[in-house]
């Protein structure tokens, strides 16, 4: 079969002296780092709905991007080339693994039947594909955003005939995954929210959510799906504002909801951003209550106050977000998916290729700088130090519940005065200098 992509070759590693945008100069695949590869470290994957079905649109522009695809008119073919495009990119940037929302992939018809259909048949496609690549499936996911009929919610709809065409494209989503062999299934609730809560029952919609979600883990233990559920923490955009904002927003839902067991977190550079945090805080209070499962690895522009997708480059996160991973043992079934588009200046297949290509390289370099750190203790033994008072005597006591306030006053009284130890934060910046 012809290639749709003649112009991107395969792309080899080539060292950090290397000039040739469509080489790798950090990433190589087989390279150990410690006990895994890089391959087996970072675990990519390609975004089916950035990659090839992003189109360079914004609110005040046209699409700009040209793909193979555009001179066809017909809505299945479109799909078919586009699914054989994405596995032909993965292929020659040794990318293991893809992600997707079933509308990404094929059409949505007239009705959920003709749309379940159009699904069939691309899945079909899919598995065809299987049988002569290495490219697999990290997740699936539904889209209960875009159409019309979502724009009060999915599972938080006020009106209950949407909750139930929710359930039943996630019911088909799920089974596509399963059948497909994706290692995890994902929620972004992208209209799980509200506008005002003037017109909004925040009660019964979190409520319904909780049992929507509930519904799916029944669902996927009856069809013998064994992958691992995740939610994708977002606070805003585009909704005012969404119930799974950020992190401990999304781990007290689960313990409200009873889930903590059944989900974990997809957490994404962008949101965490939007959510006026820093990434690492995210993934470090996913990694500290067990619940990070996988990453979207973008990042944002904190210049602009929305998700503007751009792939990552800048080291200090992807030094910080692999020193995070690696501390929690690796991402198991999850990994780092490319949620990220080139920007709209970008139109060509050769910079999306360079796009992904810098991304790599960038999450290779972090992942070397931070396995040093943490090798090396240079932060953990700096942490160790500052909490040392709380592993013996007057901490450890605090710690045990031996003491209560009766007992901390006459302590306090009788103790000198406190000249607290210097915190240190520009020294230790500057020690991550050093390192990346």
């Amino acid at each position: 079969m012809d290639e749709l992509f003649p112009e991107v070759p395969l792309v080899k590693y080539e060292g950090k002296g290397s000039d040739n945008p469509l080489a790798f100069k950090r990433y190589d695949p087989d390279r150990k780092i410690g006990d895994r590869t890089m391959r087996e470290h970072l675990r990519f994957s390609m975004a089916f709905w950035h990659s090839m079905t992003g189109a360079g649109r914004d609110p005040f522009g046209e699409p700009t991007m040209r793909r193979p695809w555009d001179r066809t008119s017909d809505p299945m073919e479109v799909a078919r080339q586009r699914m054989r495009g994405m596995f032909e990119l993965t292929e020659k940037l040794s990318i293991p693994f893809f992600c997707f929302h079933d509308r990404d992939i094929a059409p949505e018809g007239a009705s959920l039947r003709e749309s379940n259909a159009n699904l069939d048949a691309i899945v079909s496609l899919v598995r065809d594909l299987f049988k002569t690549s290495p490219t697999r499936l990290l997740w699936g996911t539904a889209n209960l955003f875009s159409h019309p009929r979502y724009m009060h919610g999915a599972a938080t709809s006020p009106d209950p005939r949407v909750f139930a065409h929710a359930a039943a494209q996630v019911k088909k989503a799920l089974e596509v995954t399963k059948e497909l062999g994706g290692q995890n299934y994902v929620f972004w609730g992208g209209r799980e929210g509200y506008e005002t809560l003037l017109n909004t029952d925040m009660k019964l919609e979190l409520e319904n959510l909780g049992r929507f979600l509930h519904m799916a883990v029944d669902y996927a233990k009856a069809i013998g799906f064994d992958g691992q559920f995740l939610i994708e923490p977002k606070p805003m955009e585009p909704t005012k504002h969404q119930y799974d904002a950020d992190s401990a927003a999304c781990f007290a839902f689960l313990q409200e909801s009873g889930l903590t067991g059944s989900f974990k977190l997809n957490i994404e550079t962008n949101h965490a951003t939007l959510a006026g945090h820093t990434m690492q805080h995210e993934l470090r209070y996913a990694r500290d209550h067990g619940i990070l499962g996988s990453v979207d690895a973008n990042q944002g522009d904190e210049l602009l106050g929305w998700d503007t997708d751009q792939f990552p480059t800048n080291l200090y996160n992807t030094t910080l977000v692999m020193y995070e991973v690696l501390s929690n043992g690796g991402l198991g079934r999850g990994g780092l998916n490319f949620d990220a588009k080139p920007r709209r200046g970008s139109w060509t297949s050769t910079d999306l290729a360079v796009s992904h290509i810098a991304g790599m390289d960038a999450f290779a370099r972090g992942l070397e700088t931070a396995w040093a750190l943490i090798s090396d203790r240079a932060l953990s033994k700096r942490v160790e130090a500052r909490y040392a008072g709380w592993n013996a005597g007057l901490g450890a006591a605090i710690r045990s519940g031996t003491e209560g306030f009766a007992g901390l006053e006459k302590i306090a009284m009788a103790q000198a005065p406190i000249d607290p130890e210097p915190g240190r934060q520009e020294e230790l910046e500057a020690l991550l200098n050093r390192y990346i």
